[in-house]
């Protein structure tokens, strides 16, 4: 038997055995005659280099068993005569398993592809069978009856979160916000493409008049539905005039209308709003080229230290500062009814027992990998960490190792990065290329539309217009002293200085006219704050490796400094750093 079948077995034991008397006679004389050992059956694949994964059985006779039952003799399972109620798979989820009494899924394995969860939750989205094969639906067993019995319970890990929210979003798209009912909200702040390709976002005079229209021609009834003469104007594409001033907008209102009885006539709309956009450079280049010389160079950097120096910085933190709580897990349960999910109750409790004695872990190795340390120095360090705190390994071991990554990390970063210096690489300098990345039209609903920078549009972090990034954007592109600007691409295609606690994008390159300002060309990074006691130790001591290499190692006469807003730049540009 397989590790899974093990655990599943004890945790199965132990349930019954404090939940017993929960159960009515009739299903406690029905658990009881079913031994653990037989109320679970698994069918496992074999891995990408012919290894069988797991095994229910305790010999090759029992997996033939198993397979048969599951994927060939799927009927014997609605049979209380049959003991298996709990099935382990590697793969029967996917496709090709069609079993319509899956009531509840739980998935062990963390995972982000979205077709292999579809396939999963797809398994119980069905109407559920008796043991006749008669399928259970409002008409057989009633509304209430129908309700309770055909609810899938998916026991899903924190990698569902993005799943669930994303499908609601593609429901979302695929649906374009489509009530099933007209009104003037319905068309107002929607955005359509109008004949020559451009974006068109309804106002609020023009969602009246559009709904007035409909209205004025019998298209929708008193209660906002789509009436039988409009369907039957679809048919024979023969409209009802509309006004001149709202004719541009006739097409994208019909598609509109269309979408609430037919969605597919909506795709090209969602698919055109999806489409890459490119924002390419403009005739500002000219005026940002020179800074752009100056600083497309790529560096190395070369730390030298004494290892002696991080270990007692480390150790010290690691006592001073770790802390690890007890194992505990939540449990939010919820409900789908039609288009809402409810959260209807959430607990948290510790973890007082759990079957990890087949757990190995390779501590120095995990935390040398996270560190990027010797195995040498990260056992020095482990050993001076007092006796208590080495104790909370066995408390939570993946939440210490978590930890002690991350003490070490900030320590490294304050120890190391004194030490650094830089040095031009060999590598080729980088291409204006890089800020001509394109991205998908939705991105550019919130872009600030500049004058004086390398291109078109700025995209911010932020998307808000109170944003610390759109507010600069704004002050930059209206200051006398500035000449040009860009908005530095962040990423591994992007921008970016080198540094022992990761890669770091600055966000902005400015050139100031000569005789306004001290410092003519400058590196710009916004955040919130400046007070460094409010900044991530990794997240300043990247900012101290951008003003080392441009304050003090560079001889371009380019300037870098972190500023909150653009007045505070402006200060630092008219006097000294």
């Amino acid at each position: 038997m397989g590790d899974y079948g093990k655990i599943f077995e004890e945790e199965y034991n132990a349930y019954l055995k404090e939940n017993m008397e929960r159960f009515s006679a009739e299903y406690k004389s029905y658990i009881c005659s079913i031994d653990a050992g037989k109320t679970h059956k698994g069918y496992f694949s074999v891995d990408k280099k012919g290894r069988a994964v797991d095994s229910s059985g305790t010999s090759e006779k029992d997996d033939i068993a198993a397979y048969e039952l599951i994927l060939k003799r799927k009927e014997m399972l609605l049979s209380l005569d049959e003991p298996t109620r709990f099935i382990f798979s590697h793969s029967a989820l996917r496709e090709g398993w069609d079993n319509p009494n899956v009531f509840q899924i739980c998935t062990l394995k963390h995972s982000d592809k979205t077709t292999a969860r579809r396939q999963e939750v797809g398994r119980g989205l069905r109407l559920c069978v008796n043991n006749r094969g008669e399928r259970q639906d409002v008409d057989t067993c009633g509304e209430e009856l129908f309700k309770n019995i055909n609810t899938l319970t998916v026991v899903a890990n924190e990698s569902y979160a993005d799943f669930v929210k994303n499908l609601q979003s593609e429901i979302q798209d695929s649906l374009y916000e489509r009530p099933t009912k007209v009104s003037e909200e319905y068309f107002r702040n929607k955005t359509i493409f109008l004949a020559d390709g451009k974006e068109h976002t309804f106002t609020d005079d023009e969602a009246r008049a559009a709904y007035n229209y409909l209205v004025r021609n019998n298209y929708i009834d008193d209660s906002g539905a789509v009436t039988d003469d409009y369907k039957i104007a679809v048919k024979t594409k023969n409209f009802a005039k509309m006004k001149p001033e709202l004719a541009p907008l006739a097409e994208g209102i019909h598609k509109l209308m269309q979408g609430i009885f037919d969605p597919s006539t909506l795709n090209e709309m969602i698919n055109r709003s999806k489409e890459r956009k490119n924002n390419p450079l403009n005739k500002n280049w000219e005026k940002f080229k020179d800074l752009w010389e100056r600083i497309n160079k790529k560096y190395a950097y070369k730390v030298e230290f004494k290892s002696d120096k991080l270990i007692d910085a480390a150790k010290d933190a690691i006592n001073s500062e770790l802390k690890i709580a007890s194992l505990s897990y939540e449990v939010v349960k919820g409900e789908q009814d039609g288009d809402d999910f409810k959260i209807t109750r959430r607990k948290t409790e510790k973890l007082e027992t759990a079957h990890g004695s087949s757990v190995k872990y390779d501590l120095i190795g995990k935390i040398a990998k996270g560190t990027n340390l010797t195995r040498r120095t990260v056992a020095e360090i482990l050993k001076g960490v007092e006796e208590d705190k080495r104790q909370l390994f066995c408390t939570n071991p993946e939440k210490f190792i978590t930890e002690v990554v991350r003490l070490i990390n900030w320590q490294k970063a304050e120890v190391i990065v004194d030490c650094i210096t830089y040095t031009p690489s060999a590598e080729e300098p980088y291409s204006q290329d890089i800020f001509n990345i394109s991205r998908s039209s939705d991105e550019y609903k919130n872009a600030f539309q500049a004058k004086h920078a390398i291109q078109d549009y700025i995209l911010t972090d932020g998307i808000a217009e109170n944003s610390v990034e759109r507010r600069f954007a704004e002050s930059l592109d209206t200051a006398d002293e500035v000449i040009v600007y860009a908005k530095l691409p962040s990423g591994p295609r992007g921008f970016y200085i080198p540094t022992p606690v990761g890669n770091y994008s600055p966000d902005w390159a400015i050139v100031f006219k000569k005789d306004a300002v001290k410092h003519i060309f400058f590196i710009a990074e916004t955040k919130g704050t400046t007070d460094t006691s409010e900044l991530r130790p990794i997240e300043k001591a990247k900012i101290k490796c951008a003003k080392k290499l441009f304050n003090e190692i560079c001889t371009t006469g380019v300037k870098y400094h972190d500023v909150t807003d653009y007045d505070q730049l402006i200060n630092e540009v008219m006097g000294a750093l």
